[in-house]
């Protein structure tokens, strides 16, 4: 039985407490889960990266600014996408967030339908990200019940050899290979040789 994933959750992290009870307020009423913070340090202090969903951070705050914080959040790992909320001045750092990994800025001040938009997109990515990641722990998992002779096999086979030449360069029967490889589709759990080139592609990359 595959277990429950945790709901998204929007993170806003703001020193205003003005803006952190309207978008909290905002988010919730459209059936958002929403928790406010107000300093990045309390972010940090309380934020787990198994935790799915998105962060919306001003780019300035007392203490540890958001631009901080998202160093932070990518040097411990973290993939929740980060949206930051900027005044006018502070552009050239929202940019300057974006080319560190930021999915999107919004300038002050902001129609609430824009911020709705990109918070969806980023929980949308989020959720692929994690998807992702979900998949490949589980395809290594699989590699690692692998035999050494069947990883050999896996590695011709993906390499596009037939089941002859793999024999002649392993120094095998090719019925030996055929059993071989019939248990490293079994144990990859891959219905055809593209999937298990995919697979191994997920891994890599």
């Amino acid at each position: 039985m595959k277990k429950k994933e945790p709901a998204s959750t929007v993170f806003i992290v703001d020193d205003d407490d003005a803006v952190r009870s309207s978008l909290r307020l905002l988010l919730r009423s459209l059936g958002h889960s929403a928790v406010t913070y107000t300093s990045a340090t309390e972010f940090l202090a309380n934020y787990h990266p198994d935790q799915p969903g998105c962060a919306v951070l001003d780019v300035r705050m007392p203490g540890m600014s958001g631009l901080q914080l998202q160093d932070e959040l990518n040097r411990r790992g973290t993939i929740i996408p980060v949206i930051f909320i900027t005044g006018h001045g502070d552009v050239p750092m929202a940019v300057e967030a974006m080319q560190r990994g930021a999915f999107d800025f919004l300038q002050k001040p902001f129609r609430e339908q824009d911020l709705i938009t990109r918070i969806q997109r980023a929980l949308d990515l989020d959720r692929e990200n994690r998807a992702q990641l979900e998949e490949r722990d589980q395809i290594r998992a699989r590699l690692a019940a692998l035999t050494p002779r069947e990883r050999e096999v896996l590695e011709l086979v993906t390499q596009g050899k037939p089941n002859k030449i793999m024999a002649a360069d392993l120094g095998v029967s090719q019925r030996t290979v055929e059993i071989h490889r019939a248990h490293l589709m079994e144990k990859m759990g891959a219905r055809s040789l593209a999937q298990l080139v995919r697979m191994t592609m997920i891994v890599d990359g």
